[in-house]
C-alpha cells in the first residue's frame, strides 16, 4: 500500500445544516428489502436496457442483478475498485476505477479496456463518477489529487479542495472544467442537459455547472448546508435528482475543521482508525430541477448503512453501499401534494429512471 500522504489541514467553518420545511417532505424511508450479493460494496448502481441492475464490488467484479429475483451474474472483472458507472447506448459501460482511471466494459464479452488515465498532465488519482451527454461528451469526477481511496477520510479531514471534474470528448481534447472541489463525487445531468450537478462530499453541498445558454461554463450552488455527506447522484425520468447521503454530519469533525490544524495533523499521524466513522444511518434525498427538497427519506440503519447510491425506477428505490454485501430496495413513498391513491411522484407524476451517471 502506498505511503500515507502527510496532512496539510485548512481551517474551515462548516455551515449549520439547513432544516427542511416542516411537513414539506416525506418523513421516513420504508423498511428495506435486501438483494444479497456474493461480494461487498455495491458503491454505485446503473440500469441496463432490460431493467437489470449493474454494479461493481470491492474485489473488482462487475455484477448484473435481476431486480425481481435477485439473481446475480458476473459480467466482467477489473483489476481495481469499480465505483461510478454509466451505461452507453451500445450496451457497454463506462466504469470509474478508483485506482486505474476510466474503463470501458463490455458486459456481453467481459472485455475491459482503459480509456482515460490523466487530465491536464495529472493522473486520475481517485476516479469516482461518470456521466455522458446524448452527444457523447463524457464528464468524470476525480475526488482528490492527494488521497487515494483507501485514505479517503484524509481528504475530508484536510479540506484542501483538490477535487476536479473533467470533460472528455472521445477522439478530442481532455479538459478540467471545474477545479478546487471538496472531494468531488457524484455527477448527474439535468434531463434537458442544460446543467451538470456535482456532489462535494467534503463541503456538504451540490454544485451546478451550466452547460448551455448565457451561463454556460459558470458554476453556482444547487443545494447547500446538507445534513450529511453527499455521494452518488442519479436523475429520474421526471427530472428529480437523487442524492445518497453516505453518513450524517459529525460534530467532532466539524469542530476539528474550525480549530488549529495541528489537531488534525496529530490525529492523522496517530492512526487513521481514530478518525470518526459515519454513524449507521440510511438517508437519501430527492430534489427538483431547482434544487428544492421533495423527498427526505431516512431510517436508522439496522440492516443497511453507508448508502452511497440511490436509483429510482418504476416507483422503487434501489440503494447501493460502500460496505454492505447487498443492494437494498424500498417502495418510493408519495411526495407531499400527492393525493390518496395517486402513484408516487411530484404532484402525482409517475416516475421512472433516466439512465445517468451517479458516483
Amino acid at each position: 500500500m502506498p505511503r500515507k500522504p502527510r496532512m496539510r489541514p485548512v481551517v474551515w467553518r462548516p455551515p449549520r445544516p439547513r432544516r427542511p420545511p416542516t411537513g414539506a417532505v416525506s418523513p421516513a424511508l420504508p423498511p428495506l428489502r435486501l438483494l444479497p450479493l456474493d461480494g461487498a460494496g455495491p458503491e454505485h448502481l446503473a440500469l441496463d436496457a432490460s431493467g437489470n441492475l449493474l454494479t461493481g464490488v470491492a474485489d473488482g467484479r462487475i455484477l448484473r442483478v435481476d431486480a425481481t429475483t435477485g439473481r446475480v451474474e458476473e459480467v466482467a472483472r477489473t483489476r481495481g475498485r469499480p465505483l461510478g458507472m454509466h451505461l452507453l447506448p451500445d450496451g457497454r459501460l463506462l466504469v470509474c476505477d478508483a485506482y486505474d482511471g476510466l474503463l470501458r466494459v463490455d458486459p456481453a464479452t467481459g472485455t475491459v479496456e482503459t480509456v482515460l488515465t490523466a487530465a491536464a498532465g495529472e493522473p486520475l488519482n481517485l476516479c469516482s463518477n461518470v456521466t455522458v451527454t446524448r452527444d457523447g461528451t463524457v464528464f468524470v469526477s476525480d475526488s482528490s489529487r492527494r488521497f487515494p481511496l483507501h485514505h479517503w477520510k484524509g481528504d475530508i479531514l484536510e479540506h484542501s479542495g483538490t477535487g476536479r471534474v473533467i470533460r472528455w470528448v472521445p477522439g478530442s481534447a481532455v479538459e478540467v472544467v471545474v477545479d478546487g472541489l471538496q472531494f468531488a463525487n457524484g455527477l448527474c445531468l439535468a434531463p434537458d442537459e442544460s446543467f451538470l450537478v456535482m456532489a462535494e462530499s467534503g463541503a456538504y453541498r451540490l454544485r451546478r455547472l451550466w452547460l448551455t445558454g448565457d451561463r454556460a461554463g459558470a458554476t453556482d450552488l444547487f443545494a447547500d448546508r446538507l445534513p450529511g455527506f453527499p455521494d452518488n447522484l442519479t436523475t429520474s425520468r421526471d427530472g428529480l435528482v437523487w442524492v445518497a447521503l453516505a453518513g450524517p454530519r459529525n460534530a467532532l469533525l466539524d469542530s476539528l475543521h474550525r480549530h488549529h490544524p495541528a489537531l488534525r495533523r496529530a490525529l492523522w499521524a496517530l492512526a487513521g482508525a481514530l478518525l470518526p466513522d459515519p454513524r449507521r444511518t440510511t438517508h437519501v434525498q430527492g430534489r427538483d430541477a431547482q434544487g428544492r427538497l421533495v423527498h427526505d427519506l431516512r431510517r436508522r440503519a439496522h440492516n443497511y448503512h453507508l448508502a452511497t447510491s440511490a436509483l429510482e425506477h418504476n416507483g422503487t428505490l434501489y440503494l447501493g453501499s460502500l460496505v454492505e454485501p447487498a443492494i437494498a430496495t424500498a417502495p418510493l413513498p408519495s411526495a407531499p401534494g400527492d393525493g390518496p391513491g395517486e402513484p408516487p411522484g411530484v404532484n402525482g407524476v409517475p416516475r421512472g429512471t433516466r439512465s445517468s451517471g451517479g458516483g
